[in-house]
Formats: structure tokens, sequence, C-alpha cells
């Protein structure tokens, strides 16, 4: 069974086996998260993700974290909210999907996310965040007895952001 918890703070100082960076197409950083990911990484990660050749909107790739505490980053590129008429709400819950995909491949038990596409890329929080609860949690329950991920952390840069996860994973709990 897979724990859901929630951190207010730097995903970049989180120890668990990978944390999700929500990146820009071509992953080569850029601003919010990605940009503190890839500068608490440090330069060798960048120097990887040259290799990646990018990424499509909704899909992730895998790199290690260097010198994160944790042991892998999946980078993964949330689409931009257009006012939801471009599958955007697809898009988004692709990235989750491919990210939970990406880490039972790896064996991995512990995963942190931040808010995909909540940044620069304008998504409404509210939904935005349940949104990743029912992606997080069809893949999970989709994965039965393949699922290696015991924990995974919903990480909140503000009061705001917190308070958008707590109502999401509490709208989910009661919807099953």
């Amino acid at each position: 069974m897979t724990i859901f918890k929630i951190f207010k703070g730097d995903i970049c100082s989180l120890a668990v086996d990978a944390i999700v960076n929500a990146a820009n197409n071509s992953l080569l950083g850029g601003g919010g998260v990605d940009g503190a990911i890839h500068r608490a990484a440090g330069p060798a990660l960048l120097d990887y993700c040259r290799d990646l050749d990018g990424c499509e909107t909704g899909d992730a790739k895998l790199s290690p974290s260097f010198l994160l505490p944790a042991n892998y980053v999946i980078h993964t590129v949330g689409p931009i909210w257009r006012g939801g008429y471009e599958n955007e709400a697809a898009l988004l819950a692709s990235c989750y999907q491919r990210c939970v995909e990406l880490a039972r491949q790896q064996g991995i038990q512990s995963l942190a996310f931040p808010a995909i596409s909540c940044g620069v890329y304008a998504y409404p929080h509210e939904v935005a965040t349940r949104i990743a609860i029912d992606a997080l949690s069809a893949s999970i329950a989709s994965s039965g007895n393949r699922n290696t991920i015991e924990e995974i952390t919903l990480v909140a840069y503000s009061d705001q952001m917190l308070a958008h996860w707590q109502a999401a994973l509490t709208f989910s709990r009661s919807e099953y």
C-alpha cells in the first residue's frame, strides 16, 4: 500500500529515492522547481540532460541526482494552461502516470512530486492537484503487485499550495 504525505518546503532537500522535476521540453533547466533542482544537483545534471534529447509534454525521463540527497530525478514536462481546451488534463495526468511507470521500472520506493504545471505554466492549482491525486492513485492501483512505491510525498512551496494538496487528498479519499 502506498502512503501519501504532504511536505511544505524545498523538494531539493528530500532524501527520497526520486524527486520529480517539473521540467521544460529541453530538460536543460529553467525557472522555478526546474532551476532549483538543476542548481542543487550541480552542473553534472545539465551535462547528463543534454544527452536525453529533450522530453515531450506528458512524458518523463530519468537521470541520476548527482549532488541532491535523492537517488534519482524524474523529469516530466507538464502542459502550459491554455484554458483547458488543448488536452491539458490528459497531458498533466500522463506526467504523473509516466513518473510512476519509471519509478516502478527502477524499483523506487519513495517518490516526491511538486505540483506539476502550477508555476509559470499557470495550471489552476485546485484542478491540477486533483488531477495529480487521481492519476497517481489510478497508476498505483493499476500496477497491482508490481507496485514498488511505498510512499509519495506531495511537495508544497507555499501555504496556498499546501492547502490545495490537502484539499485534493481529502476530496480523493471521499470519492472512494
